[in-house]
């Protein structure tokens, strides 16, 4: 039996961050969260992500800083923004950076155990 994959949440609204580690967990995945973008990074530094999923709009450091900053540090992890923001450069932008999907907030349970099953599936075969 294989481990459950390893997802790191990164949202600062504690609400948001729990409800979607509670629909992770519940689809036995292994879940490590942080509030901001530093904490994120030093998540990443420190366990074996197999997937991030990033709210597009914190401080001190945002969703894309984020993917610039590991992506820069060549880590190569799918990532899934979340974001409440309708504007287009933004999906623009996340298809500059890989980014695998993007969800909208208020984020249902279906599609993103959806999401993060394909994100993780697809990173499992480019391995």
């Amino acid at each position: 039996m294989t481990a459950p994959s390893r997802i790191l949440i990164v949202e600062d609204n504690d609400f948001v961050r729990m409800q979607i580690v509670r629909y992770l967990t519940d689809a036995a995945f292994d879940v490590v969260e942080a509030a901001d973008g530093k904490a994120a990074l030093d998540q990443i530094a420190q366990n074996k992500i197999d997937l991030a999923i990033v709210d597009v709009r914190m401080e001190p450091i945002d969703g894309f800083e984020f993917i610039r900053s590991i992506r820069g540090k060549g880590l190569n992890t799918p990532v899934i923004l979340v974001t409440g923001d309708q504007n287009p450069d933004l999906l623009n932008e996340a298809n500059k950076w890989g980014v695998s999907a993007v969800l909208m907030k208020p984020v249902q349970k279906d599609r993103l155990i959806k999401m993060v099953t394909r994100a993780v599936q697809v990173a499992d075969k480019e391995h």
